[in-house]
């Protein structure tokens, strides 16, 4: 008996990669490939790469120079770049790094098994007509009690600095009843938490029995599947917040009290060079509303620092955006162009300025989410355990929020739902201890 292929998967970025790349490794594994943490054991290597964050094709070339002495070494081995760099930069990749073999764009990769097997062409990147989850295999169930679900991909925003709407299409979205039957069959596997993920998640519009769902109506349908425990959701525009999906924050006890719900500038002046089609008081309105709705709601946000012809003053509006809002976490990120986007023809803010008012703003996003989590210090939380602890006896697990918790509790069992006590708040997690019953 022959020893199984062996892949090794590298996932750049965002969390839509992460189930991309357990699609992937799906695939793989129906022709007959185990995955390996270990590059050099490997019969193939695939880099999923991610566009979103700064020098994204920088960091890949990187990497395939570290894999020049392993493919010498292994003839035989084939290299795979799939994502949104290969989207974009297409054969431009083998050009540059002739030790790739395969190139697979981000909506192609359920044909990354036949490309291997070598009876599909070795560079594409084509928007396939067929809806490739129907042509991948059943999901194996999530790595843990946790797991990813894509409900829509693409988006129509055009926002100014985002490479997006080309490296992932226009707004498509899937339609509810093969949703649901995925969910299901995660569940099955033992899954009780899953986050729905899309470019532009709340822009959800899929067939489903009586005409196109919302967003708001698919999380109604999955909060009654058996076995489920929490729903989630990421990443979404404002302008895509309408009414049923705020009342399902407040309607629905499965939708977990966390929101993501990038804002980008509190300029209304960069805003609007940034093409995002709201201002800063209309975001405020919007966040007045949910909170509302969900009065314990955490929110976080993406912020862009230094975009072309931001100003000390549009600056300070941001930063007074933060203070009003009080975020419990954040991304953010020094502008860098992306090529081929409207912004990228812009002049650039200087670096040291930039680099400046983003630590500012780091510091202030890290002072606000140390005391989301001190608040918490005291109460009773709702933790699903995910994985053992570096200590004896400890379990790791998420808050309702999405905080990471510590719990000492020998006992404890990965995929249990528990109360806890939380005793302790560090810089970026929680400590407590499990209430019994």
């Amino acid at each position: 008996m022959t020893d199984p292929k062996k892949l090794f998967l590298k996932t750049y970025g965002c969390q839509m990669n992460v189930y991309d790349s357990e699609r992937m490794a799906e695939a793989m594994a129906a022709d007959g490939y185990v995955q390996t943490d270990v590059a050099e054991d490997a019969d193939l290597v695939v880099l999923n790469t991610c566009h979103i964050r700064e020098k994204a094709s920088e960091k890949l070339y990187s990497d395939l120079g570290r894999l020049r002495p392993l493919k010498a070494a292994k003839p035989g081995l084939k290299v795979a770049v799939a994502g949104c760099v290969a989207q974009a930069e297409g054969a431009e990749i083998q050009r540059r790094m002739p030790l790739v073999d395969l190139v697979v764009g981000s909506q192609a990769y359920h044909r990354l098994p036949a490309m291997v097997r070598g009876n599909r062409a070795a560079v594409d990147t084509d928007f396939p007509v067929e809806d490739r989850f129907d042509l991948l295999p059943a999901r194996s169930g999530g790595r843990g009690p946790v797991a990813f679900l894509t409900v829509q991909e693409g988006c129509d925003k055009f926002c100014a600095f985002c490479v997006v709407p080309y490296t992932r299409g226009a707004e498509v979205s899937r339609p509810a009843a093969r949703i649901l039957d995925e969910a299901r069959a995660l569940v099955a596997k033992g899954v009780r938490d899953i986050t729905l993920l899309g470019q532009n998640v709340n822009a959800y519009h899929g067939a489903g029995p009586g005409g196109d769902w919302t967003l708001a109506r698919l999380l109604r349908e999955l909060a009654a599947v058996e076995g489920l425990a929490r729903l989630r959701y990421t990443t979404s525009h404002p302008n895509d917040m309408a009414d049923d999906l705020i009342a399902a924050h407040g309607d629905l006890p499965k939708l977990m009290p966390y929101l993501h719900l990038p804002v980008q500038s509190g300029s209304d002046r960069v805003l609007k060079a940034m093409n995002r089609k709201h201002t800063s008081a209309q975001y405020l309105a919007l966040i007045d509303r949910i909170r509302a709705a969900r009065p314990d709601i955490l929110l976080s946000s993406d912020f862009i620092v230094g975009f072309p012809g931001e100003t000390d003053q549009d600056f300070a509006d941001t930063m007074a955006l933060i203070r009003a809002v009080g975020y419990g976490a954040a991304y953010s990120f020094k502008y860098s162009a992306r090529p081929g986007t409207p912004a990228a023809e812009r002049p650039e803010v200087d670096s040291a300025v930039a680099d400046a008012r983003l630590q500012e703003l780091q510091a202030l996003i890290t002072q606000q989410q140390r005391a989301a989590q001190d608040a918490i210090v005291g109460r009773t939380v709702g933790v699903l355990y995910e994985k053992a602890g570096r200590m004896p006896g400890q379990m790791v697990g998420k808050s309702d929020h999405l905080q990471a918790v510590h719990v000492t509790d020998p006992a404890g069992k990965v995929g249990e739902l528990v109360h806890v006590r939380v005793l302790a708040s560090s810089s970026n997690s929680l400590s407590g201890e499990r209430i019994p019953g």
